[in-house]
């Protein structure tokens, strides 16, 4: 898959020595890997099973393919910042166009992939000939096709068409199809690279663009194909991701666009152009999907888990800088094949080294007995909220008192992201899993695979749609919406103007206390909603955006938050105003919630006691590992707090 190989300068020493040195300076991304796969299997017994390889596998497709897409622009010196969004935006439109407009399939598919390629194309004419830097283009489209995709779904998921959702499948019953796809978009792109004329002029472009065109290249319209390519291999990863979570989500894929490009870099390739390849690409996508899993698996913290994946990008660039100040140097295109062939050994050497060393150090695991304490994976939408928190906070504590191991993970908002925390959670030896799913519908392939292995399942905040729970343990945010509704009203005296700030679009949790909002307030005519905007569930936009509300509706006289975060960051926006003129009611009894009820700035929250969702979500899922029964619904109270009934609440 290779287009260019990276060979020592003469000066190098022979022998073995030398030999092991030029594998290992001119290999740099393929022996971090080996070296990973080494630590990993060493340090985890869970990690070498064929499972978990297959897992490691179809996590690491969609980054492989969004990279795949960049290694097109990175290698011409550009950047695209988009590729994430208009992910999500191609698959968006597929789902649409195949249910909500009734547009045949294989056309809804066609239009799809059209939408990543014309998404390109406008990155590519912006750069080209709008002169705009490729930061700052790509940037823009990031942003239009983001927000096109939450126009076309109205925030919400679109469940794919059942014809598509098997790229999500496998063949055979054990082959992932997202690892075949990811296979067959990296020889295209080794093609592209080293067999073809664009393929040519993308080296000569990122090594020098004024030589370039000086030397015959219209590089103008070579740029506007170079980015249409990584537009189609962004859809193509789109179709993919929503493939694997039998939905469309407007949000998906957000971030994805810094793993591809760390990828890339990873992979060998230099952001100042000129050099770059699919094998490495590859490469440096299974490192992050290897970090992950690894890490997940050795139940290191979900915020520790950041920082080690960024310092080994750090480490893995640095190792690239030491590589060619070593004297490491690339061949001109159309090199000798005898390069290529010397690199297939390196590959094929490489696979036995690894193979021997693995096989050796699984044997630490071989023979070595179950720990007695049961194993209980919790996989929480976020931790970037003081509710979800509490949630691990109580979970923590009973896991604590019963002897449970409790592994837990952040998702942060990515529905991808926690389906490859339950692929990972299932192909371990744990004994039960506990879901807060970011979207109902995302999280049921992934649970689907935790019912066929046995592993009981308890969902915690949110359900799962069609898959099996043993229980869900919830607040009924339906009707917290609406006791919200009748708290905020009731202090208004039942006439008023408010405004409501929504959470995240897309999320259950936004739609359910919405809903159950709208509903509670039907019973109040004289209140009339002015304005709804969303301000993602998070403080600081709640501030900006209750902000920008009252310039155009100043004398607003109360406010509807979908949880306290949003609440606080408006109260801070009101000033004065908060508690006096103005009324505010929150969601979710958050220490800061309850701290801004006291003070009487905050007039209520309905709370849900999120601590006490977690310990009974642990309590369930041990009850379900001993086989006992368990009660399919578990209902904890929500209740509506105010100054007056605050001091005697516990959350």
């Amino acid at each position: 898959m290779a287009t260019d190989t990276l060979k020592s300068t003469p000066g190098a020493r022979g022998g073995a020595t030398g030999g092991l040195r030029r594998l290992l300076l001119d290999n740099g991304a393929l022996t971090a890997l080996i070296v990973l796969v080494i630590a990993m299997s060493a340090l985890s017994g869970d990690f070498l099973t064929a499972d978990n390889l297959l897992n490691v596998g179809v996590q690491a497709a969609v980054t492989a393919i969004l990279a795949f897409g960049v290694t097109f622009v990175i290698v011409s010196a550009g950047i695209d910042l988009s590729v994430g969004s208009v992910a999500a935006l191609s698959a968006t439109v597929l789902a649409w166009s195949a249910t909500e407009a009734g547009i045949p399939v294989v056309l809804a598919v066609v239009l799809a992939v059209a939408t990543g390629i014309v998404c390109g194309l406008v990155n590519g004419f912006l750069v080209s000939y709008g002169k705009l830097p490729p930061f700052i283009a790509t940037l823009a489209m990031l942003s239009v096709a983001r927000g096109l995709s939450l126009v076309i779904s109205q925030g919400s998921p679109i469940a794919f068409p059942d014809s598509v959702s098997h790229l999500g499948d496998t063949l055979g019953g054990w082959l992932p199809v997202p690892v075949l796809v990811m296979v067959v978009m990296g020889l295209l792109t080794a093609f592209v690279l080293g067999r073809t004329y664009i393929g040519r002029s993308m080296y000569a472009i990122g090594g020098n663009e004024e030589a370039a065109r000086l030397s015959g290249l219209r590089v103008k319209k070579q740029k506007l194909a170079i980015y249409a390519f990584s537009g189609l291999f962004a859809a193509a990863a789109g179709i993919v991701l929503a493939s694997r979570l039998a939905s469309a989500q407007p949000q998906a894929a957000q971030g994805y666009e810094l793993d591809a490009i760390a990828a890339v870099v990873i992979g060998g390739a230099s952001l100042a152009g000129g050099t770059g390849k699919a094998s490495g690409t590859l490469i440096g996508a299974l490192i992050l999907a290897v970090l992950r899993n690894g890490l997940n698996l050795l139940s290191v913290s979900a915020f520790w888990q950041q920082v080690v994946i960024g310092v080994v990008i750090a480490l893995a660039v640095l190792f690239d800088t030491v590589r060619r100040k070593a004297g490491a140097t690339a061949p001109a295109a159309g090199a000798s094949g005898g390069g290529k062939g010397r690199q297939a050994l390196t590959y094929v050497s490489a696979a036995v080294v690894a193979v021997a060393v693995v096989g050796a150090t699984s044997l630490l695991h071989n023979g070595s007995s179950a720990a007695d304490r049961p194993k209980i994976g919790l996989s929480l939408s976020t931790l970037n909220n003081p509710f979800f928190v509490q949630i691990r906070d109580g979970a923590e504590e009973e896991a604590k008192k019963l002897g449970v191991d409790l592994t837990v993970t952040d998702a942060q908002n990515d529905a991808s992201q926690q389906a490859n925390q339950l692929q990972n959670f299932t192909s371990g030896s744990l004994s039960a899993v506990v879901v807060n799913p970011v979207d109902s519908d995302a999280a049921g392939p992934s649970v689907r695979g935790a019912n066929q292995a046995g592993i009981p399942v308890i969902a915690v905040d949110r359900g799962v749609n069609k898959a099996d729970t043993s229980a869900l343990v919830a607040s009924d945010n339906v009707e917290g919406g609406a006791l919200g509704a009748k708290a905020l009203a009731e202090r208004l005296g039942g006439k008023g103007t408010i405004v409501i700030l929504q959470g995240q679009a897309g999320t259950s949790a936004s739609r359910e206390r919405g809903a159950g909002f709208a509903e509670g307030l039907k019973d109040y005519p004289g209140i009339k909603v002015v304005a709804k905007q969303p301000a993602d569930f998070d403080r600081t936009k709640g501030l900006d955006v209750m902000t920008n509300l009252l310039q155009a509706h100043p004398d607003v006289d109360g406010v509807f938050a979908e949880n306290d975060e949003m609440a606080l960051g408006a109260i801070k926006a009101l000033g004065s105003k908060a508690g006096t003129s103005v009324q505010v009611v929150g969601f979710d009894g958050t220490p800061d919630g309850l701290k801004a009820v006291r003070a009487g700035t905050l007039y209520a929250s309905v709370a849900q006691q999120p601590s006490e969702l977690g310990r009974i979500a642990v309590r369930n899922a041990l009850r379900a590992v001993e086989g006992e029964k368990v009660e399919k619904m578990v209902k904890v109270p929500v209740k509506v707090v105010t100054k007056e009934n605050v001091a005697g609440f516990e959350g």
